[in-house]
Parts: C-alpha cells; sequence; structure tokens
C-alpha cells in the first residue's frame, strides 16, 4: 500500500481537490479525524486515477494554498521544463516560478528577491552569467498579462514545492538591477513585480534579507538619480517628469522643515516579515508624511490609504506618529475637508514655504 494526499492525485489527474475527495469517498469511504493521506495500493490507485480522467468535467487548476507537492510531478503533469526557476509548461495556461531562498542565497539573490512591505513579491528573473534579458522564461512573465496567463508561485526546499498562489504582475512590470551572477560579478537583472491574486504571502522569504525592527535614520534630501524606471518603453516622457517632480517636492519639503528647526529622519517600519518606509518622518512634531505628485483626487485618495497604515504600524511599534498628507498644490475644498475629517495633517507648498493644514 502506498500514501496519497489529495493534492498528490489532483495534480496527477487535472482534477479539483473537491472532485478528486468526491471519488474517493464513494469508492473507499471518508478518512478518519486527523489523517490526510489515503492508502491506496497500485490497483487501487489506478482505478482512481483512471474514474477520474473519464469525466466530462473540464481540466482544472489542481492544488490548494499551502499544498506541497514533488517539482517533478509537477513538470510530469504539465510538461514544463525541469531545470531554472521558470517553467512555462505546453499543457497548461499558467507560467509556474520557484522561489528557493536557502539555493538563491548562493546567488546574491535574496538582496532583491522576497516579500515586500506592501504585499507584493519581487522576483528575480532567469540567467545566472551575464546580463539578464527578456528570452524564454523572463519573457513569459513580463508579457503574461498582456497575454492572459497566471502566474503560480512556488517556495521549494529539496526536491518538494510548496504551492503559495497565483499573482500577476504589477505596475511597472519590473525594475533593472545590477545583481551578481554566478562568478559574483555584476550584471544587469530584472525584478519582476508580481502582485497577490490569491495566495498566502506568509510563506515567502521577506525582501533582501534584511532585519526588519524599527530603524530611524538620517534623511538626505532624494536625487533623481535614485528613481528607479523599468524601461524607457514602460515609462512616458510625462511620467519621468511627475515623478522627478514628486522627488523634488519632498527635498523641498525636508529642507524646509530642518530650517524651521525640525530635522526630518528616514524611518522603517516592520510589517510582518518585511518593512515599508514612508517618504519622511519628523520626531520633532511628530509626522509621518506621504508625499504624492498631484493635488488630484486619485493622488489624495492614494495618500490618504497610505499615510494611515503608516501611522498605524508607527502606533503598533510604540512609535507616536501624525500622519500628514504633501502635495504640490491646495485641492479641492472637499478633499481637504475628507482630509480633515480623518484626523490627517494636509501640507502644501506655498510661494514663501509650505502651509500645514491641521485637522479640527
Amino acid at each position: 500500500m502506498a500514501q496519497f494526499t489529495l493534492a498528490d492525485l489532483a495534480l496527477a489527474t487535472g482534477r479539483s481537490q473537491k472532485r478528486v475527495r468526491e471519488v474517493l469517498r464513494g469508492t473507499h469511504g471518508v478518512l478518519l479525524d486527523g489523517v490526510s493521506r489515503w492508502d491506496l495500493s497500485d490497483e487501487q490507485y489506478r482505478t482512481i486515477v483512471d474514474s477520474l480522467e473519464r469525466l466530462a468535467d473540464a481540466l482544472e487548476w489542481p492544488l490548494e494554498i499551502g499544498d506541497t507537492v514533488r517539482r517533478r510531478a509537477l513538470h510530469d503533469r504539465y510538461a514544463g521544463q525541469e531545470q531554472g526557476g521558470i517553467s512555462t509548461p505546453r499543457l497548461a495556461p499558467e507560467i509556474l516560478i520557484f522561489t528557493d531562498p536557502v539555493k538563491g542565497r548562493r546567488y546574491g539573490y535574496d538582496r532583491f528577491e522576497g516579500l515586500r512591505g506592501d504585499g507584493t513579491f519581487a522576483y528575480t528573473g532567469e540567467g545566472r552569467r551575464g546580463d539578464q534579458r527578456f528570452v524564454r522564461g523572463n519573457l513569459a512573465i513580463r508579457d503574461s498579462a498582456e497575454r492572459e496567463k497566471t502566474i503560480r508561485l512556488f517556495v521549494t526546499h529539496g526536491p518538494r514545492a510548496t504551492y503559495v498562489g497565483s499573482f500577476t504582475t504589477g505596475s511597472p512590470t519590473y525594475s533593472i538591477q545590477t545583481i551578481p551572477d554566478l562568478d559574483d560579478l555584476p550584471r544587469k537583472g530584472i525584478i519582476f513585480n508580481l502582485v497577490p491574486l490569491n495566495a498566502d504571502v506568509g510563506y515567502l522569504p521577506p525582501y533582501g534579507a534584511e532585519d526588519n525592527s524599527l530603524w530611524i535614520g538620517a534623511w538626505r534630501p532624494p536625487e533623481v538619480s535614485d528613481l528607479v524606471i523599468a524601461a524607457p518603453e514602460q515609462v512616458s516622457l510625462s511620467e519621468r517628469i511627475v515623478t522627478r517632480a514628486e522627488f523634488q517636492l519632498q527635498s523641498d519639503f525636508g529642507t524646509w522643515l530642518a530650517g524651521t528647526g525640525h530635522e526630518p529622519k528616514l524611518l522603517r517600519l516592520p510589517v510582518g516579515s518585511s518593512w515599508v518606509e514612508p517618504d519622511l518622518y519628523v520626531p520633532s512634531k511628530p509626522w509621518i508624511v506621504e508625499a504624492k505628485r498631484s493635488s488630484g483626487r486619485e493622488y489624495v485618495r492614494t495618500a490618504i490609504g497610505q499615510v494611515l497604515d503608516y501611522a498605524h504600524l508607527a502606533r503598533s511599534v510604540s512609535l507616536e506618529a501624525m500622519p500628514l498628507v504633501l502635495l504640490p498644490g491646495r485641492p479641492a475644498q472637499d478633499l481637504v475637508d475628507l482630509v480633515d475629517s480623518l484626523g490627517i495633517l494636509l501640507s502644501y507648498r506655498r510661494d514663501d514655504g509650505f502651509a500645514v493644514v491641521d485637522p479640527n
């Protein structure tokens, strides 16, 4: 007798685990409490597989979040490439990608790969020597949203892989970073920005392999060179101009604060196994700042959500924080009223510096 999990049988037949469970219960009864594996002889296993494969149901994604299966079984089922971290199987409309925190650390992947504080996952492209290029798996991930392909992410440990969930590409789709190759030589690496659709990100390693404890450090005015542009063809000239304007707004505001005796700081706030970094922190006020490049409604609404989250995270580690939204100009009055009603400070540029509007 051999033991099989529902995930094993679902993967072997391309059926949902609910469907597999129905067939098993109809032929072999119900498992006892606390038992998760079915004891089946080779003949019984083959009979179950044949029964499921004869069903008229359309093939379904067979794994549930948290399932651990043999990586070889995935490739056998979907005819995907067994080597490398990205598999584009012939028999499924999915892209299978694998992250291995232990093995990745040998190649410096842990510096740019992992779960970010905002819930997105940074994933390093394939190619161990020389600059990474948009071919094969890298090309497939880049174009996955356009081609309506779901990205399925797994964390590997030895020959087995745990299913984390489904992802798509974010905005921007990727950035280019300097990473080491297999010989520890610098080269251009592709860092994909992946957004969870239905996933448990608790299975993922933290971004950058850094300490995620509370940290407050010296502030310096941001420079245009700090701006990471994914690729010239993906970011318009106007987009680059307004993003630089946001950096300039942060720089001018920080310099103005320092001139009034309130020295700004950099702040990293722990969130799960990762961290997030507000635009500015002013301990003497104490303000926690989110800057936006426009006073338009879309930008103000986004800033509200971000700055309230920052303040919540700060208070969870006993750091006093008052949320402040920084804009290049005064927004429409109803937005001023909205920010005020939420207990958020509003600051905007004016000829003699910056105005700060306190909530009533």
